[in-house]
């Protein structure tokens, strides 16, 4: 793996908020760790760790060092409901990593909006992973109190992307 290739892979982690991501070759291993931001205004700090697998690598590949560009800061969240709203809300999480759409299509309408009632059953989203599109059905019934994901951004597996009020 080039030089550049592991810059282009530690910019497009830093943009997916992937916290780690570990790649191994025949030649080598390669760790690539972030670390959230602790507060607003702060920027994604990026570490690489590469492995030496005893093997034929090439000298240039372990003797250069890797510097870590600081990666875009993190959107700030929009504010927070009261502690008590929030103790009787259910989420709904995504069960993969992958593309967050709130639509089947971009010339389709959504699939559900704030203030909906849901049922069991009831499709809340589309994931995207590896080119498959994942229907997401909503395993609770309720009222959609707040939709926690952007569409068409990146999310991790069990990440909460809606927030639903049973009652």
């Amino acid at each position: 793996m080039k030089l550049t290739e592991i810059q282009d892979l530690i910019k497009f982690i830093a943009r997916a908020g992937v916290t780690e991501v570990e790649i191994e070759q025949k030649e080598f291993k390669i760790t690539i760790k972030s670390e959230m931001p602790k507060g607003r205004g702060k920027k994604d700090e990026a570490m690489v760790q590469t492995i030496q697998v005893p093997a034929a690598v090439p000298q240039a590949m372990v003797a250069a060092p890797v510097t870590a560009a600081p990666a875009p800061a993190a959107p700030t969240a929009p504010a927070a409901p009261d502690a008590e709203e929030v103790s009787n809300l259910i989420e709904i999480k995504s069960p993969m990593i992958g593309t967050f759409y709130r639509r089947p299509s971009p010339d389709k309408d959504v699939f559900c909006e704030i203030g909906d009632v849901l049922k069991p059953g009831d499709t809340v989203c589309v994931v995207e992973a590896m080119k498959l599109f994942n229907e997401i059905e909503s395993e609770v019934s309720g009222k959609i109190v707040k939709i926690l994901v952007d569409d068409n951004s990146p999310v991790e597996f069990d990440q909460p992307l809606f927030l639903v009020d049973p009652s």
